[in-house]
């Protein structure tokens, strides 16, 4: 994802694009408003620094918001209830006070892109060979055996057989799965798909993929099918 930083700091500046670049984000700088409303067409996401040297920050922020839904973090040290509803009202998707955690940040993110984008449309219930899931029910069996399962465990084993084919990397398990409790340990999905193999009885229904994530396999290698019924 294309993310701009609108930052008249360079040394904060900086810091966050390190940072959004070690999470695989692709990041562009802007230091001065004048630069930012030429930038943002190209962005996916935008990180507003409402302390700009030329234009006010809500103007900026009035300005993307005009040109379409782009989702915007508006971030500043004013902190006053009155500045958060300015914010707010200039079009910002969410306001967050300056000294932040980088935690907080990325938490929030997911929490405007959940809310700005459009759930993809998944199988009510998937086919993978023998095994079946049943997205209203939320009952897992496998062949004429069903297999109990924890929550998170459906939830997690259903996410990898709607899409068989893509990698899901950790951080995205982490984010659908454990929306609430995103910055657990990642030891917690190793944790779930050793116990989903157990219950499957094999290792070969949830591949790794080493330095990613997983993806979804087919312990007895019959063709995969979707029924949207």
């Amino acid at each position: 994802m294309r993310i701009l930083v609108i930052e008249n700091d360079r040394a904060e500046a900086a810091s966050l694009a390190s940072g959004m670049s070690r999470h695989g984000y692709e990041v562009s700088v802007a230091s001065t408003g004048a630069a930012a409303l030429k930038a943002f067409h190209q962005a996916e996401f935008v990180l507003l620094s409402l302390e700009l040297p030329d234009i006010d920050g809500l103007e900026v922020c009035r300005s993307i918001r005009a040109a379409g839904d782009l989702p915007v973090i508006a971030v500043t040290r004013r902190d006053t209830e009155l500045d958060r509803v300015l914010g707010l009202q200039a079009g910002a998707d969410d306001y967050l006070a300056k000294p932040y955690g980088f935690r907080e940040l990325l938490a929030r993110m997911d929490a405007v892109l959940r809310r700005t984008r459009p759930a993809p449309s998944v199988p009510k219930q998937v086919s993978r060979g023998r095994l079946r899931i049943d997205g209203h029910t939320r009952e897992v069996r496998l062949g004429d055996k069903r297999v109990v399962v924890t929550r998170k465990e459906f939830d997690l084993l259903f996410l990898l057989a709607s899409q068989p084919d893509i990698v899901v990397s950790r951080k995205q398990l982490m984010s659908r799965v454990w929306a609430e409790t995103w910055m657990e340990s990642a030891r917690t999905i190793d944790t779930h798909v050793s116990s989903l193999r157990s219950k499957l009885g094999s290792r070969d229904w949830i591949i790794t993929v080493r330095g990613v994530g997983f993806r979804m396999g087919s312990a007895d290698h019959a063709t995969a099918g979707f029924d949207e019924s």
